[in-house]
C-alpha cells in the first residue's frame, strides 16, 4: 500500500508539474486563436502535435496575410475586429506568424511550406514586416499600398523578480548570464539589437553577445523566433534576452513569470512596421481593406493594449 501511494504521489506530482508546464508552451491560446468557422475534429498535443504559427484554413481562403511572428498575440482580436466590420469574408482568413526571413523563403518558393511531413501552398494577399523592408520591396515592384501602422521599442525580458539581477544592456555580456538571442539569419530584430549592443558598449559588447558566447553556448539563438525567449527563461535554459517591449507585455497578461528591463530611449533602437498588397496577390481588394483597417482607432487601441505605439507618419 505504502509503495501505491508513493506510485500515486510521483503521478500527480508529474501532472501537476505538466499543468504548470502548459502555460509555458505554445500555442498558448490552446487552439482558440484559429480564425476558421468549421474546425472539423480536433486533434491537439501540447509540444507534440500542435502547430501555433499557421491559423485558420488555407483552403478556400479569402485573405491570406503573413506577418512577422512578434504579432501572433494581436492577430485575434484584429481578426475579429476585421471580420465584424466585413462579415461577408468571416471564416476565410488564413494567416501565418512565422519569423519575417521564414515568410519570405515561403513566399520564394511559391508559398510553399513544408513541416515535418506536411505541406501546404498558400499564397499571400499581404506580408508585414519592417517598414525598410516593406519600402524596399516597393521599389523592387513586389508589393505596393505600403502603409505603416505601429512601433515598437526593444526590452530585456528576464525572470519575474529578475533573480540574475540584469540591469542593463552591458549586463548581457557577463559571462554567468545565459542568453536567448533572436537569430539573424532569420529575425529583423537582430539586427536593431545589434544597433542597440554597439550603442550600449560598442563592438566588443555586440561581439560578446552575438559571437562569444554564441560559440562558448551562454548565448542560444533562436530556431522559430522569440517566442522560444520566454519558455527558455520558463524552463531555466535561458536566464534573459532582448525583444519586443510588447512581449513582455503580452507574457504578463497571460500570467507568466515574466517581466521586463527597460532600454533607455538613447540605447533603445525603435522598429516601424509596416504592410503592403502582394504582387499578383489572389484577393487584392480584401488586402487593400485590411491595410486600411490596420490604421483605424480600433485597430491601433488593439495594438496599443500591448505597448505597441501608433506611426505620426509614414515611414520614409
Amino acid at each position: 500500500m505504502q509503495k501505491i501511494s508513493h506510485v500515486l504521489v510521483a503521478l500527480l506530482l508529474c501532472g501537476c508539474a505538466l499543468n504548470a508546464q502548459s502555460q509555458t508552451m505554445p500555442p498558448w491560446s490552446k487552439g482558440d486563436n484559429n480564425p476558421a468557422t468549421e474546425t472539423g475534429f480536433t486533434f491537439h498535443v501540447a509540444d507534440i502535435d500542435n502547430v501555433p504559427d499557421l491559423h485558420g484554413n488555407p483552403a478556400g481562403a479569402q485573405l491570406v496575410l503573413f506577418i512577422g511572428g512578434n504579432q501572433f498575440f494581436v492577430l485575434p482580436q484584429l481578426v475579429a475586429a476585421f471580420e465584424r466590420q466585413h462579415p461577408e469574408i468571416k471564416g476565410h482568413i488564413f494567416y501565418e506568424t512565422l519569423p519575417p526571413g521564414i515568410l519570405r523563403r515561403q513566399i520564394a518558393a511559391g508559398g510553399t511550406l513544408t513541416l515535418g511531413n506536411l505541406t501546404i501552398q498558400a499564397k499571400p494577399d499581404v506580408y508585414e514586416a519592417g517598414a525598410r523592408v516593406l519600402h524596399e520591396m516597393a521599389q523592387s515592384g513586389q508589393v505596393t499600398g505600403v502603409v505603416s501602422y505601429v512601433t515598437n521599442d526593444l526590452e530585456i525580458m528576464v525572470r519575474a523578480g529578475n533573480p540574475k539581477h540584469v540591469r542593463s544592456l552591458q549586463d548581457l555580456g557577463r559571462p554567468d548570464l545565459r542568453l536567448s538571442m533572436p537569430n539573424p539569419q532569420w529575425e529583423g530584430v537582430a539586427n536593431q539589437i545589434a544597433a542597440s549592443l554597439r550603442k550600449a558598449g560598442g563592438e566588443p559588447l555586440q561581439k560578446a553577445v552575438y559571437e562569444d558566447k554564441v560559440k562558448n553556448g551562454t548565448t542560444l539563438l533562436t530556431e522559430i523566433h522569440h517566442r522560444q525567449t520566454p519558455m527558455r527563461i520558463m524552463n531555466g535554459s535561458a536566464e534573459a534576452g532582448v525583444t519586443w517591449s510588447s512581449e513582455v507585455r503580452f507574457q504578463q497578461s497571460i500570467g507568466n513569470l515574466i517581466e521586463g528591463v527597460t532600454i533607455p530611449a538613447e540605447l533603445n533602437t525603435t522598429a516601424i512596421y509596416a504592410g503592403g498588397v502582394m504582387k499578383n496577390a489572389p484577393h487584392p481588394a480584401a488586402a487593400a481593406q485590411w491595410l486600411a483597417f490596420l490604421q483605424t482607432k480600433e485597430a491601433q487601441a488593439i495594438y496599443h493594449q500591448f505597448g505597441f505605439r501608433s506611426v505620426a507618419q509614414p515611414a520614409k
